[in-house]
């Protein structure tokens, strides 16, 4: 969740960014794909990503103020 908050709010996954995908994150970070649902379920709460359907995972744009 850390990382890919910190990579979400530092830009390097500008808004309309396609996540990696979840086996690429599990990859990544040597972590099952529950913890990876989780922390992506985390930012969906946060309002830092979204979901499409059959899609991916996009960054949202960021709300101003």
């Amino acid at each position: 969740m850390d990382a890919l908050t910190e990579r979400i709010e530092s830009g390097d996954y500008p808004p309309g960014t396609k996540l990696p995908s979840g086996t690429e994150l599990c990859a990544e970070f040597g972590v099952s794909r529950q913890v990876v649902r989780s922390a992506v379920d985390w930012l969906k709460a946060r309002n830092l990503v979204e979901g499409a359907p059959g899609a991916g995972v996009f960054v949202r744009e960021r709300d101003a103020g």
